[in-house]
């Protein structure tokens, strides 16, 4: 679990809120189920028009990544490529065949499956390598959904303010009701710019991070992948593959 999310969304709301009651403001003068519906909600149709079906769905899935991300130690990794390459440099590349069962990852599985097919190691090279390539632009693409939201939350926002205000206006007669309802029409501002800044931003950029580990990952997978299919001596795979996360 990446405890620094948690810790992050809690101070920076935090701060927010604090500041507002330190300022003897109330909470529920900034709590607006009209300016959120219109913030969200106008948010979310914009993004859903610039991007295919596919692509949003994935960004939806690749959310809980920003606290529950995925496993990118790469020292268990490691070491399963160093078993692969033993058995196969004792028992040749047909002995690896058993532990396709075993493999849980689909890429590393495809790997596998490669050696024990016999394929050259130039092909596996390109195969991974189209493969990684793919799944990494499909996952690129869902993380700049929320770039995108962060992008047109704030003029939804302003929208909303315009809105509020235009009924502000048809108040006039009654200037009583004129302080409150500006202010509620502001809310949708604070939506707008808070939204982008506070959560969509810093998610497509949390997104993008956790992409990249996993694509260098990959690449790491597929040099060990090619090692054990040159026949390489396990110690210079381990140190190659080891070169990758060297401090």
């Amino acid at each position: 679990m990446d405890f620094l999310t948690i810790i992050g969304l809690v101070v920076a709301f935090g701060g927010i809120f604090l500041g507002q009651l330190l300022e003897g403001g109330k909470l529920s003068s900034v709590l607006q189920l009209t300016a959120f519906i219109i913030v969200i909600g106008g948010t979310m149709g914009a993004v859903m028009v610039q991007y295919r079906l596919p692509v949003f769905v994935r960004s939806l899935k690749m959310v809980p990544w920003i606290i529950l991300p995925p496993k990118t130690d790469p020292q268990p990794i490691i070491q399963e490529l160093l078993e692969w390459s033993n058995a196969a440099r004792k028992n040749g590349l047909l002995a690896l065949e058993g532990l396709l069962e075993s493999v849980t990852d689909p890429f590393m599985r495809k790997g596998l499956q490669m050696l024990v097919d016999g394929s050259e190691p130039a092909k596996i090279r390109a195969t991974l390598e189209v493969d990684m390539d793919s799944r990494s632009e499909i996952e690129r693409q869902a993380a700049r959904v929320f770039e995108s939201a962060g992008g047109y939350s704030p003029t939804i926002g302003i929208l909303g303010a315009v809105l509020g205000l235009i009924h502000v206006m048809e108040n006039l007669a009654d200037p009583a009701k004129l302080g409150a309802g500006i202010a509620t029409a502001f809310v949708a501002t604070i939506y707008g710019v808070g939204s982008a800044n506070l959560l969509f931003l810093p998610i497509s950029n949390k997104l993008k991070g956790i992409v990249h580990q996993q694509n260098y990952l990959r690449e790491m997978i597929i040099e060990g992948l090619v090692g054990i299919a040159e026949g390489e001596n396990p110690k210079l795979i381990e140190g190659r593959l080891q070169s990758f996360y060297a401090e």
